[in-house]
């Protein structure tokens, strides 16, 4: 059993997209975290309007951000969060002595009934390389891996975060007399939100391109290598647009997203026609009767093999869901700023209807994987009595392989409170790392 130490007192805020008035269920005394999840939970169904809550705490001495989108201090997101620190540190002694010294990592949680709204597959465990954790429940020091001190949460309230997001109307405001002050901050949990998708994209497109170059070098497959550089080649488009985007919030110019978005529909329709071959292919094999290799390969080719055609085409069906999602997140995010005072409301309805093609199709290929993890494979056809030693090894190297494909897939559609932190540095720049699941 692990001993904590008694952690340091960290300000939290209650971050409203409109003015909303709940009842007085965060006090202003110490809390723990584990109360503070409990009360993100009342919020959420208690209140009309998305609730998130903001923690400020200290920046570890070493942290990667190589594993988050850095953005400058000129950016939307950076102004708003600097905006809401100085406002706090005028009325909150704690606020003030915790953002003192202008470098803060703080942890944004929007609350499960939110994040399902914007798709249930949008934020899922996903693990870079070189990530030995975060900030999710107890504190866990990035770098190291070892758990940190609980922190003591001080509720912070009634400071207001005014200011505009590309051309956004002032968000000054709490709640009325008579139940819990928040601070009205709309721009800031939308764009706190679609950094941390964004970069969780990313991180999903960076994990499948290294399945795919690795694939691809025992495969030595032209075709699969030109899907492969098509998808690859959409990433500078993406990356342009999501600079401007979310470093001067508008998107402005197409700079080539218009043909990336092209390449990208088209390696999903691949995806799609090869679900349903896989899909038919498993409904015609016999119920609970065993099956022959042979019979297997014949529609999943490679399947036996970690370097397989039909692994690939797993990875790339994978690469172009996580192009598509950060693609959805900008036209979600430039939708939502079309309209200053409705903001959040915009970015979730964007992103809810975007994200149902790409859910079903996750969901699909789960449902494959699944179903070939629990094949049982039948002894090879042979006029000889006892099976060849290389019968016998590709044998039990193709059940252990089939067993591997169930690994980490999970169908729970069950929305979870989804977490991002922000490193912000003294000179007022932050890096958002990936978005996640806030459970441990």
């Amino acid at each position: 059993m692990i001993n904590y130490r008694k952690g340091p007192s960290v300000p939290v805020w209650t971050l409203a997209t409109r003015d909303v008035q709940v009842p007085a269920v965060i006090g202003s005394g110490p809390m723990t975290a584990e109360r503070l999840v409990e009360l993100r939970g009342v919020l959420a169904a208690l209140a009309d309007q998305p609730i998130a809550t903001l923690e400020a705490h200290p920046l570890p001495d070493k942290l990667d951000r190589s594993q988050g989108i850095p953005l400058d201090a000129a950016s939307p997101l950076a102004q708003h969060l600097s905006q809401l620190i100085t406002e706090s540190a005028k009325a909150s002694a704690t606020a003030a002595k915790a953002t003192a010294s202008g470098e803060i990592l703080c942890r944004v949680v929007v609350p499960a009934k939110v994040a399902a709204e914007f798709g249930q597959g949008l934020v899922r465990w996903v693990k870079p390389k070189g990530s030995t954790g975060g900030f999710y429940g107890d504190l866990v020091h990035s770098a190291t891996g070892q758990f940190a001190a609980k922190p003591i949460l001080v509720p912070v309230s009634g400071a207001a975060a005014a200011g505009t997001v590309g051309g956004a109307g002032a968000t000054a405001g709490a709640a009325a007399a008579g139940g819990t002050l928040l601070t009205v901050a709309a721009p800031l949990v939308l764009m706190a939100v679609a950094v941390g998708v964004s970069a969780h994209a990313d991180a999903k497109r960076q994990e499948a391109i290294a399945h795919i170059t690795e694939l691809l070098e025992q495969l030595q497959a032209d075709k699969l290598d030109d899907e492969h550089s098509a998808l690859n080649g959409c990433r500078p488009a993406i990356d342009k647009a999501t600079a401007i985007l979310l470093d001067q919030g508008r998107l402005g110019v197409s700079l080539g997203l218009d043909s990336a978005v092209h390449a990208i529909d088209t390696a999903l329709s691949k995806a799609d026609i090869r679900l349903a071959r896989w899909t038919s292919a498993l409904d015609r094999l016999p119920a609970g009767e065993p099956v022959e290799i042979g019979t297997l390969t014949e529609s999943f080719p490679g399947v036996d093999d970690q370097g397989g055609t039909f692994r690939t085409h797993l990875e790339l069906a994978s690469l172009a869901i996580a192009l598509k999602r950060r693609v959805n997140v900008l036209q979600a995010v430039e939708r939502a700023q079309s309209e200053p005072n409705n903001l959040f409301e915009n970015f979730t309805r964007a992103l809810r209807s975007d994200e149902q093609r790409l859910d079903e199709l996750e969901k699909g290929l789960a449902g494959v994987l699944l179903r070939l993890s629990t094949l049982v494979l039948a002894r090879p056809k042979s006029v000889r009595p006892v099976l060849t030693n290389g019968e016998v090894d590709r044998l039990m190297r193709t059940a252990y392989q089939l067993r591997g494909l169930g690994d980490g897939v999970a169908l729970s559609s069950r929305p979870t409170d989804v977490a991002i932190e922000i490193a912000r540095e003294r000179d007022g720049s932050v890096v958002v790392f990936p978005a996640l699941p806030a459970e441990a």
